[in-house]
């Protein structure tokens, strides 16, 4: 599958330490620079992602791929994977075989313990290097 020209947006929970470890991760695998970051509910998501489609989205990650509606649970974490290539997208391939119900169930119980998990961050930004900070709108 080819993704389309643009950046994919990945809007995170800017208080779940969690969902900063994952930003981190993905930052820092990124090296085409395909994705960029924001926190949800910050003017870029307000911007960029319709009230209509804001409407019941989990408050977790949130991916806006190019031209596209948001994607959310484990069909976000497939695109994510997807744009880092290599292994990692092969490792997408693996997982969209997987029936959505058992994938998304996964996400959801990851989800649920998230907090309790990792600690609250202290800023909504999670902390990068600096080369990596201008990936990042409000």
């Amino acid at each position: 599958m080819e993704l389309a020209s643009g950046p994919t947006r990945l809007f995170y929970d800017g208080g779940c330490g969690f969902c900063h470890a994952a930003v981190r991760f993905i930052a820092r695998r990124d090296a085409a620079g395909r994705i960029r970051f924001a926190p949800l509910g910050g003017a870029t998501f307000q911007r960029q992602v319709p009230e209509v489609d804001r409407r019941g989205l989990p408050d977790s990650l949130v991916v806006l791929p190019p031209g596209s509606r948001p994607l959310t649970r484990s069909d976000a974490v497939i695109h994510l994977l997807r744009a880092l290539g290599g292994a990692w997208a092969v490792g997408a391939r693996l997982l969209a075989v997987v029936s959505p119900p058992l994938r998304d169930g996964a996400y959801d119980l990851i989800a649920r313990f998230r907090t309790h998990l990792f600690p609250r961050p202290e800023e909504a930004c999670p902390r990068l290097p600096p080369a990596l900070l201008d990936r990042f709108d409000p």
